[in-house]
């Protein structure tokens, strides 16, 4: 709840520190799993009243990626390139990407994704998505599946699934 007291100014900070983020002031942490992984990353969306959106920052250096090769069941993501120039691999291909481009990836197996930097500057862009839960994310190269939800996370491969009533009387 907004104090809505007699001090506008006050009120008005209130709004823009749930309501605003800027990507340029938000302090980006260092991620890395070498060799293939490396970014500058932020969530924005953390922290504000935002419900159903999420938002982050990422700068990619030259040669890296952020994530694997993935698809969501539910979430559906858009990616907004800032600066630089890398490539989109995308349902078994690769589509060169540059700054200006607005990338859409919606849920399900038809699209799996992820960013590559293959460039020799950096790539940086903004991520959207919805923050749908519960959500299975599939990886096909390596046959994870993720599937979380508030409070739960089960990360495994198809080939370990249980039998229905394994561990049941």
């Amino acid at each position: 709840m907004l104090n809505t007291n007699e001090n506008p100014a006050a009120t008005a900070e209130q709004l823009r520190g749930k309501l605003i983020r800027n990507f340029r002031d938000a302090p980006l942490a260092l991620f890395e799993r070498a060799p293939r992984y490396a970014a500058r990353n932020v969530s924005l969306s953390q922290g504000t009243a935002a419900k159903k959106l999420g938002a982050g920052y990422d700068e990619i250096p030259p040669g890296k990626m952020v994530c694997p090769y993935h698809f969501h069941h539910a979430q559906e993501e858009m990616f907004i390139i800032m600066e630089g120039n890398g490539t989109l691999r995308v349902a078994g291909e690769n589509v060169p990407i540059r700054a200006g481009d607005v990338i859409f990836i919606p849920p399900g197996r038809e699209y799996p994704h992820h960013i590559i930097n293959t460039s020799d500057a950096p790539l940086k862009y903004l991520s959207v998505s919805t923050q749908e839960r519960p959500e299975i994310c599939e990886y096909p190269d390596s046959e994870k599946v993720n599937a979380y939800a508030e409070g739960v996370q089960l990360l495994g491969r198809k080939a370990q699934n249980l039998d229905y009533w394994d561990g049941e009387a």
